[in-house]
Formats: structure tokens, sequence, C-alpha cells
């Protein structure tokens, strides 16, 4: 069999690309796996890392307001469906992640009757999974969703990277213990809170600049603070209880340690903190198409969490809110969720199927 994974761009659209396919790999040693990506996308760094060729194609993308570049789209689309044609004629089974690529892809495969799935990890879909979600049978969501072209989706959860789903079942024993060995592992006291800050592999401006002028309260009675200021930003200076970095490379620890976790609500930022998380403060991306606004509804619902607007995350806000979220954190519940555990076997089991479908 020869399947091709279509995601790319950023760790969302990647990252539960990459959990699939290792997870069929191993299942399916025998059969051959590719990728699609464009050349800038973080998929040129994780895809080759994990073992696995990688495509590209032209990107594409339609621009939200009238422009020169609106011109330019079909032109760009119609570049990027051929390419994709080129690479995914043959194939047996296409499967999307969303983002850049995706919709070239599902516009490639439906014109070469190539089965194709279409993942949706955000609770509001995007333009390329609306679009695909059109064309096939085979639509899965990490959860449920009022869009009428994913009303019978299958219900999967995210896939989840190795080292979050290894920690969950070792810590499924004994959370306490587990959270207390997180902290202690990355340099902290095991017995006081542990407030961790992160905004993305490239990290926010405004929003370091909010921790980094309300760090005198957040270090306060004894609380502890691990920041990811981002790869660009400039790394602020370590003190007592305070530990700057510019990228959190053993991601599954800290989302264990931390008992209040504050960031961004993309989809698997979400889901990983469903995972491993105690309590999360989400701040929303104000741009895009509202998407993560929508993604942390779960973990909110289980009183594991709150939203708000970052046009409201201000310093005097979070002085003003400090207490309540660190007492919040402390009444959460110790253990993480299952919810998402599962999400990979889930599509693995979805891809067999429809293989199965187009060989009877």
């Amino acid at each position: 069999m020869r399947i091709i994974f279509a995601g790319g761009g950023t760790a969302g659209h990647v990252e539960p690309a990459l959990a699939v396919a290792r997870l069929w790999r191993e299942q399916n040693p025998e059969d051959l796996i590719e990728f699609i990506g464009t050349v800038k996308g973080l998929e040129n760094q994780l895809v080759p890392a994990a073992s696995f060729k990688l495509h590209h194609i032209p990107k594409s993308v339609l621009p939200r307001k009238i422009s020169p570049g609106l011109l330019k789209a079909p032109i760009t689309l119609l570049r990027s469906i051929i390419r994709s044609r080129q690479i995914i004629k043959g194939a047996d089974l296409l499967i999307g992640f969303g983002g850049y690529v995706s919709a070239p892809a599902y516009l490639a495969a439906k014109s070469l009757r190539i089965p194709f799935i279409v993942h949706e990890a955000n609770a509001k879909a995007g333009f390329a999974n609306l679009l695909g979600a059109r064309l096939t049978p085979y639509v899965a969501v990490a959860q449920s969703t009022e869009n009428k072209s994913m009303a019978k989706a299958l219900i999967t959860g995210i896939p989840l990277r190795p080292d979050v789903s290894q920690a969950f079942a070792k810590s499924g024993g004994d959370w306490v213990a587990a959270r207390a060995n997180a902290k202690s592992a990355l340099g902290f006291a095991p017995t006081h809170p542990l407030i961790l800050a992160f905004f993305g592999s490239q990290g926010s401006t405004a929003l370091n600049r909010v921790i980094e002028e309300t760090l005198p309260e957040l270090l306060s009675q004894g609380s502890q603070v691990m920041h990811a200021v981002g790869k660009l930003n400039q790394l602020p200076h370590q003190q007592e209880r305070y530990k700057p970095l510019a990228y959190i490379e053993d991601m599954a620890t800290a989302y264990l340690a931390a008992d209040l976790i504050i960031s961004r609500s993309g989809a698997i930022t979400c889901s990983e903190i469903n995972a491993l998380g105690k309590y999360a403060l989400f701040i929303p991306l104000p741009i895009g198409n509202g998407e993560q606004r929508f993604n942390a509804s779960h973990v909110i619902a289980q009183g594991r969490g709150e939203l708000i607007e970052q046009s409201l995350f201000t310093p005097s806000w979070l002085k003003s809110n400090l207490t309540r979220l660190v007492s919040r954190s402390a009444e959460a519940p110790v253990a993480g969720s299952e919810s998402d555990i599962a999400a990979n076997q889930k599509i693995v089991n979805f891809i067999s199927y429809a293989l199965n479908v187009r060989n009877k």
C-alpha cells in the first residue's frame, strides 16, 4: 500500500499527521508512507526527522481581503493541484489534516478517483477541510461539531505525540507523585505551585510582556514560573524560581509539572493540556478564522480551564486575578484526561476501513 499524508505549515497540522503515520508504519511496516508539504513549513524539519519522504507543492493561499494576491490565487492553486496529482497518482489513499497543502491535495485526489480522509482537529474547521469534507465520505473530527458538512463525521479525538502518550501512561498509577517528579526533573521545588507560560514556538511579544511585567506577583507566595518566550524573542534574565527559555524541548514533562498553564488555545495545545495539564488560562490567537476561541471548550467544561481575549489580558488583569487562578489550579482534578489517548488507533482503523472499501 502507498498512503499519502497531507498536513503542513504549523505543528497543529504536522504533529497529528506524524503521530498517525508512525502508528501506521509500526503496524504495517511493508507499506509506503509519504508526505506532502511546502518548502517553508515546519514539516521540513519534522517529517524527515521521522524518516518519512516529503514532497513539496507550491503554497496556495486564499487571501482573506481583496488584494493583488487574490488575482494570483487561482493560478497558484492550479499549480498546486497539478503538482499534487503528480505526487498522488498511483497512491491507494490520501489523508489530510488541514493547512495550505490539504485543499489542492483533496482536489487532486478527487480528480484521480483516489479515496481520501479528512481529519479536522479544530473545533471550527478551516477552509481546506470544509472543502474536503464535501468531496469525500471519510471525515473525522476531534470533537463534535455543528458544521453540516461534518455532521456525520467520526469523532476520534486528536492524535497525541508519543512523548505525551507515554507520559500519560506512566503517570496513570499515581498522578500526584508524577507531577512532583516532573517538577523535580525540571529543577523546580516539587511542593510549590508551578506556573507554565508559553505562546507557541515563535512566542508572542505582547503576551511575553504581560508575563514579565507581572513577574513579581507571579513569584509571590512561593510560586515558580517556567516561561518559554519563543525562539525569536530576547531571553529574560533567570532568577530564583523563574526559568526563562527560548523553547521547551520536553513539553510532556512541562505539561505534567505545571499547576497553572497560561497559553494559546491551538487544537494541539488544548489536547496536550487536557491529557497532562492541571488548570489552564487560554488566550486565543486574535487572527485566523477564530477557531482558537472554541478549541478549549472541552477543557473548560471539565472545570479545568478558562479563556480570556488577548485584548483583555493585561498586567493589571493578571495581577488582579492571579490569586484566583492559583486557587482554581489547586482545586482542579489532579489526574489528566484519556479522551485523546486512543485517537491515533481510531484514525488508523479508519484508514483500514477506507482501504477495505476501496479494495472490494
